[in-house]
């Protein structure tokens, strides 16, 4: 049997991001995860492309916040607009040695790096990229020991829970991937013909308008593992209250039991019960008031919270929204965004519900339709 690193490495490099001839790929990641981007630089060079790896050391982001100048933390390196226009294929192997490791840098010190005009500037080439279809990406997990401590759990377990999350359990995984394509492709025909959302829940009463947006199908073409159904709502329709069940993790730090308000689409009161000070700094961040996205997440296979948006937001039986940036492809007119924040709220609940267009097709963390 192949191991996790061959694999995941096959499935990012072949199905994913569908490396050909020629392709250059970025590929960039933790040093952490060393075996794997290995894994996807053999993958590449055997599917044809011609592998670029960028790998970041262990302290260097503290080193930057500790040392950096006010100048130097909003300077964008050109060669990395250089690179974002030239390359074809970004892998992002998502692994850390500590999560907690911006846990005692201020805040207006992270808004910095991520406010400057340059930086904003190489946002749009690559969203524009994207959106063309000019550069494809797709970031995948490495099981290190700080993403297995954050979901309490001892790294061969964390192992094994991502293993079965991205579906390598499975004799050929990326046909299991265009399986739940074909499944969820039947949903977002019915969603792209919904004008209006309510949310009902636990301290949540909300509606928007996605009339007129279309629904994503996610399904292992970006994020791995995958599972989820979204778009971009109308920017200045959001009204009413939601309250997020589980904890938003921003920079690696929690901000917990997080309730919005909105009207007329912004947020106009935001609490939490623990993170203030961080939730009133994101929401200063130009545009980071307004809602990106809005989600349900669809892989039943993952049901354990791990602190980790990349497997939580995908949970079956939840939704989550995300303050700041939308993506072009839904037609959103929010891009211009330093932040994409997604925070997540559980709806198993037999009171939890998304009505569209008056008709309940979503209750108790299931679909109806």
């Amino acid at each position: 049997m192949k191991d996790y690193n061959e694999k995941a490495a096959i499935l990012a490099v072949r199905y994913a991001v569908n490396v050909k001839q020629g392709d250059l790929v970025m590929i960039q990641g933790s040093e952490v995860a060393n075996d794997l981007i290995k894994a996807v630089y053999i993958e590449t060079l055997k599917a044809g492309g011609h592998p670029l790896v960028m790998s970041e050391i262990n302290g260097i982001k503290v080193a930057k916040f500790k040392y950096a100048s006010d100048e130097q933390l909003v300077f964008v390196n050109p060669m990395m607009k250089f690179l974002v226009t030239k390359v074809s294929k970004m892998i992002n192997i998502f692994a850390d040695f500590n999560r907690q490791e911006l846990s005692l840098v201020d805040p207006e010190k992270i808004k910095l790096t991520t406010s400057s005009p340059e930086y904003m500037e190489l946002l749009k080439i690559y969203q524009e990229r994207v959106f063309k279809k000019e550069l494809d990406w797709t970031i995948i997990p490495y099981p290190c020991d700080s993403f297995a401590q954050d979901a309490k759990m001892d790294t061969e377990s964390y192992k094994d829970f991502i293993y079965k999350a991205l579906k390598l359990d499975s004799e050929n995984p990326a046909d299991v991937w265009r399986e739940i394509d074909k499944e969820q492709e039947k949903i977002v025909e019915i969603l792209n013909k919904v004008e209006n959302i309510h949310v009902q829940g636990e301290d949540t009463d909300l509606t928007l308008s996605v009339k007129g947006r279309p629904w994503i199908n996610c399904s292992g073409q970006k994020n791995l593992p995958d599972g989820e159904i979204f778009t971009s709502p109308i920017e200045n329709s959001i009204n009413g209250r939601i309250r997020f069940t589980y904890p938003g993790i921003f920079q690696g730090k929690e901000i917990k039991n997080i309730l919005l308000e909105f009207e007329d689409g912004k947020v106009v009161k935001g609490t939490a019960d623990e993170g203030q000070e961080l939730l009133d700094t994101i929401l200063t961040i130009e545009n980071a008031d307004i809602i990106g996205e809005f989600a349900v997440g669809t892989n039943y296979g993952i049901q354990k919270f791990t602190k980790n948006m990349l497997f939580d937001e995908k949970m079956g039986g939840t939704m989550h929204m995300a303050l700041g940036m939308g993506f072009p492809e839904t037609l959103s007119e929010n891009t211009a965004c330093p932040i994409h924040w997604d925070i997540l709220k559980d709806m198993k609940n037999e009171d939890s519900k998304i009505i569209a267009d008056g008709k309940v097709i979503y209750q108790a963390g299931k679909w109806l339709i």
